[in-house]
């Protein structure tokens, strides 16, 4: 009858057990208590919705006082970093096209003598518009530069000018004209459902192999590492490029993304993609000691290339040491690469600074990866 009353000291001694259970399982305790602690230092210290110091271009075609304040205050505002001062505007247009710059500042011919005689010139801002929340703060900081960067030189017979706007901003949207939120968010889609399906998938592959007690039949065979990742990987690549069918078609029927640039590119950079990936997974595979363990890793490792790649947040907007992170993370330059072919129609050559970093990634995943796979179950 005593057996079958509610004990405390029972619930005490399963307690207890469980307890030692838990932190026996090291890496699983591990994440428990890392990936609180990783949300709360990105939340924290490295996502900015107000992205500053912005790289800028500025084409100054008039030598001027005026035109000298205006530049000034553009980077008193501390929105607009100046980095580069193009000869004309078309090497200005590569710098945004190449994304070395966000905005290009064109300031026109005798743009000092005309604010003078009140004829209210016009200041052009290119802006690259694929990623609208990076730039709208910046854009609403300008509407407020007017007549405060001519404050000093509009003095005297001047004063009149200043109480109206002096000159026009003249704003142009590169690539996303409407600034559609859309636009920047469906291509960056492609990379982050890929990351999450090839990483986890891969990460069971092993796994799966130890818990079903199938890995002595595969460690019996003369395959070597290699070939094995090899197998197992392929059909991941397959299933990858299915799902990228679904996002394409679902982007230009349901949500009229453009494809401004070749469609060849971007299934070869895709496949690249992939592939460090899943040489992450197969990693992971490696590392766990079970398919819960899998997906701990994959979770950890997809929280940061989601929150530190600009997908989510402005890249420009997280610290430095925000940014050399997320400048290891492969989805970060396949953001850049997808939306620069989709959106921009950018080509191979300009795809090459992206691409490298993809190709080290996945050289150094998958050595690690070969280096762990072990051909005996000790």
């Amino acid at each position: 009858m005593s057996a079958r009353r509610f004990s405390l000291a029972r619930v005490l001694a399963i307690f207890i057990k469980e307890v030692q259970q838990m932190l026996r399982d090291r890496p699983t305790f591990a994440m428990a208590v890392g990936v609180p602690i990783l949300q709360l230092l990105l939340f924290g210290y490295a996502i900015n919705t107000d992205p500053k110091g912005l790289p800028t271009a500025v084409v100054t075609q008039d030598r001027g006082p005026m035109a000298r304040s205006l530049v000034a205050a553009m980077e008193q505002s501390g929105y607009f970093r100046i980095q580069a001062r193009p000869a004309s505007e078309r090497e200005g247009d590569a710098l945004v096209e190449d994304g070395e710059v966000q905005f290009l500042i064109v300031i026109p011919p005798d743009f000092s003598r005309r604010v003078v005689r009140g004829e209210q010139p016009a200041v052009l801002v290119s802006v690259d518009a694929t990623d609208p929340s990076a730039s709208s703060n910046a854009l609403a900081a300008l509407a407020q530069l007017g007549a405060q960067a001519l404050r000093r030189d509009l003095v005297g017979a001047l004063a009149a000018e200043a109480a109206r706007m002096p000159f026009e901003w003249r704003i142009h949207r590169r690539y996303n004209p409407e600034g559609l939120s859309r636009y920047n968010i469906v291509p960056g889609l492609i990379g982050t459902i890929l990351t999450m399906t090839m990483v986890m998938l891969t990460g069971l592959a092993m796994t799966r192999e130890r818990e079903r007690g199938t890995m002595e039949n595969l460690l019996a065979t003369p395959v070597r590492p290699l070939e094995v990742m090899i197998g197992k990987i392929l059909p991941y690549i397959v299933l990858g490029y299915v799902q990228l069918g679904v996002i394409l078609l679902a982007a230009a029927l349901l949500f009229e993304i453009p494809m401004a640039g070749s469609f060849a590119l971007l299934l070869a950079m895709i496949g690249v993609f992939m592939l460090a990936n899943l040489a992450v997974g197969f990693t992971f595979s490696t590392l766990a000691k079970n398919q819960l363990q899998a997906l701990q890793a994959t979770f950890f490792f997809f929280l940061p290339s989601m929150l530190l790649s600009g997908f989510m947040f402005p890249f420009r907007g997280m610290p430095r040491w925000a940014q050399v992170i997320g400048e290891a993370l492969p989805l970060t330059h396949f953001l850049r690469i997808v939306r620069g072919i989709m959106l921009k129609g950018n080509g191979f050559g300009q795809l090459v600074p992206e691409l490298w970093p993809m190709l080290v990634f996945l050289l150094v995943a998958g050595t690690i990866a070969l280096m762990r796979y072990r051909q005996t179950l000790d």
